[in-house]
């Protein structure tokens, strides 16, 4: 089971039979594609996120210079790659699009580097993933737009220095703690997207039905967004899913009751919580008697693997409020219990009550 960092980043979850996951599937490829603003007034959220970089777009291009590199990292689903794109468009540059993980070799990222023209855009998602002889590189590129190779062995060898089109590398990642000190001291802008409001989802999704033609109400958008999760991936996909009951066993509007009848179809309750997060608390509470439980144990109940409940299911509910996590392992809080209709123990509610949070050290 993959504990430690290297691990963890050849570590991969099949998220494809979860609809409340906030990680890509198969099915979002092309439908967020269509679905993506192309611009910052159609970008939804992030006021604080856009209104600045407005101004560093703008200065930019007054001076006529490459924007400087911008670091992009939160929760996934929050549209990073979507704002990459529009930095791109504000810009009037080209983009090229990749990923870490298939950064294999340093010649593959010096490929790209010497194919950018002038204040071209590299977007590297999931940048935590590269390797480090292939990060080394990007050192050089980054300040002084050049890439030193050593070329030969022993004493016949020699270095050769390759003069790059000043440009612009906007990173992406999901796990900023990951990034090396070096890569991430040379970006100069960095901002944290945050989760969005159910209101500001629900224009998302409002935007959304409009894209693929489908009427939907206010109440319906709003009922939608309130599920999923603070992300614009998952209150897509939701859409995507209630537009087929509403096509099929309604009148082809969706109002708040067809979005919450197929919505609990789904198994997705109203905070958004799915089976599995239900099947989780209720095995803290019923069997480990509201906790501490330790993280492998929790793990063997689930029969899931502790990486996938530690990165994938619960980060939701600790920040909504459900879980504590200890030294001493997870814990079920007061809301857990009456979300599921159940009475908390006065024991465990002191126990709760006098629960700090340290981090965990359960592994």
């Amino acid at each position: 089971m993959p504990r430690n960092v290297n691990q963890m980043e050849d570590y991969e979850y099949d998220f494809e039979a979860r609809i409340a996951s906030a990680e890509q599937i198969e099915e979002d490829h092309d439908g967020e594609i269509s679905l993506r603003p192309r611009s910052m007034d159609e970008y939804v959220g992030q006021e604080k996120v856009k209104e600045n970089l407005s101004v560093y777009i703008s200065a930019a291009l007054q001076r006529g210079e490459s924007l400087d590199h911008v670091l992009l990292h939160g929760p996934p689903g929050l549209g990073k790659t979507t704002l990459s794109t529009i930095i791109a468009s504000e810009l009037g540059a080209n983009i090229k699009i990749t990923s870490g993980p298939t950064i294999e070799k340093a010649g593959d990222l010096a490929s790209m580097l010497t194919s950018l023209e002038k204040n071209d855009i590299l977007f590297i998602d999931e940048i935590h993933r590269l390797p480090r002889t292939v990060e080394e590189i990007l050192y050089p590129a980054m300040e002084d737009f050049r890439l030193d190779f050593m070329v030969g062995k022993g004493p016949s060898a020699r270095s050769i220095r390759i003069p790059l089109e000043p440009f612009t590398l906007i990173g992406a990642t999901t796990r900023a703690g990951q990034l090396t000190s070096p890569l991430r001291d040379r970006f100069g802008i960095i901002f944290r997207l945050e989760l969005y409001s159910p209101e500001e989802l629900a224009k998302i999704v409002t935007r959304s039905a409009s894209i693929l033609e489908t009427p939907i109400t206010p109440d319906g958008a709003l009922e939608i967004a309130s599920r999923s999760r603070g992300t614009p991936r998952i209150a897509n996909r939701f859409l995507k899913r209630v537009r087929d009951f509403a096509q099929v066993l309604g009148n082809g509007i969706i109002d708040k009751t067809t979005a919450d009848m197929a919505l609990r179809s789904l198994d997705v309750d109203e905070l958004g919580l799915d089976s599995v997060d239900r099947r989780l608390l209720d095995a803290i509470i019923t069997k480990f008697g509201g906790g501490p439980v330790g993280l492998e144990t929790l793990a063997a109940v689930i029969g899931e693997e502790a990486v996938t409940l530690e990165d994938v299911y619960e980060p939701y509910l600790l920040q909504i409020g459900f879980i504590n996590r200890t030294p001493r392992g997870r814990m079920a809080t007061k809301g857990a219990y009456e979300h599921l209709g159940l009475e908390m123990p006065q024991l465990q509610q002191k126990q709760t009550a006098q629960t700090t949070l340290f981090g965990d050290n359960d592994k």
